[in-house]
């Protein structure tokens, strides 16, 4: 059995001059994770947890999105080595510590993906991004750099089961949480997309305002067998195309064009792991990862998927 703390400890051994700090960091997000899934499971029990405000984009936030995003800070506040932390529930990053204080990373995150859907039991997640805390590049704003810059990047899924996938680069690897153990274990190493699923995942409703070539790309996926699966919580749709295939998409409309999906903490880590698994990523204009962020909550258009779904929808929406 390899738990995530053995694994991350492997790979650590992989850079000899490591210090430790990035494992701790990792771990760390494990941690909260773990936390995260403990509350979750008493959403039903609390009513406390089913009311809230607004969040900083003027959408409803429920208790548990609050939640999620404090135990996250708390896990990886008091960690040495981070510099930044920015989240979906805050209106701006937090400067923890520069570089000369020992500051040396930058953690993105959304701390809840798709909590709307919790009362209803369906799988929602947490998504983060981790990236060095490169002060040369803009010292008041470390954390504005392309996706292909990551470190590491991966989500966990809060669902039947607490799943956290990773990706430092070296592939993408999927832990399961343990409670017997208390533990993430390792169920899965080296995880590659299959090529030529046949699920597009998408919201249907907005299709008569998507731009031109989607109408005629949902046409063809109906008449050539293709399976419509959306559950609108992004970490569960984006998890089933991993281990599926196909292609999931939230495009841009004529209301929005710029999408819903953010950049940094969404599109970015998701992109990063789809990529390292075999897959694209890419907004309808180029690759996602290669995108230079202007701010830390810009929205982004977003297509992943296996090469081969992700080609047949680029190619008709060119036509």
């Amino acid at each position: 059995m390899t738990t995530i703390q053995s694994f991350i400890l492997q790979e650590a051994r992989r850079h000899p001059n490591a210090s430790g700090e990035f494992s701790w960091l990792l771990s760390a997000i494990a941690l909260a994770g773990k936390v995260i899934a403990a509350k979750i499971r008493r959403v039903h029990l609390d009513p406390v947890l089913d009311i809230g405000g607004d969040n900083v984009h003027g959408e409803q936030q429920k208790p548990m999105d609050l939640v999620a995003n404090e135990i996250i800070i708390r896990c990886l506040g008091d960690r040495t080595d981070l510099g930044l932390l920015g989240s979906e529930e805050e209106a701006e990053p937090v400067q923890l510590r520069s570089a000369e204080e020992g500051g040396k990373y930058s953690v993105l995150f959304d701390p809840l993906d798709g909590s709307a859907n919790l009362g209803l039991g369906v799988g929602v997640g947490t998504i983060f991004s981790i990236l060095r805390h490169e002060e040369a590049l803009d010292a008041d704003a470390p954390h504005l750099q392309i996706g292909r810059k990551q470190v590491a990047a991966g989500y966990i899924l809060y669902g039947p089961s607490t799943v956290l996938v990773l990706s430092t680069g070296r592939g993408v690897h999927m832990f399961s949480l343990d409670p017997a153990v208390g533990a993430f274990v390792l169920v899965r190493s080296d995880l590659k997309i299959p090529s030529g699923g046949k699920t597009y995942s998408l919201n249907e409703a907005n299709a008569d305002s998507f731009g031109p070539g989607w109408s005629d790309w949902l046409s063809d996926c109906r008449r050539t067998g293709w399976r419509s699966r959306y559950i609108g919580s992004m970490v569960a749709d984006v998890h089933r195309t991993l281990l599926e295939g196909g292609v999931f998409a939230y495009p841009g409309t004529a209301r929005h064009p710029e999408g819903k999906l953010r950049l940094m903490y969404e599109a970015n880590p998701m992109a990063f792991l789809i990529e390292q698994a075999g897959g694209r990523g890419d907004s309808g204009e180029g690759p996602i990862l290669d995108i230079k962020p202007t701010h830390v909550h810009q929205r982004v258009p977003v297509i992943l998927g296996d090469p081969v779904g992700v080609d047949h929808l680029l190619n008709t929406l060119r036509r």
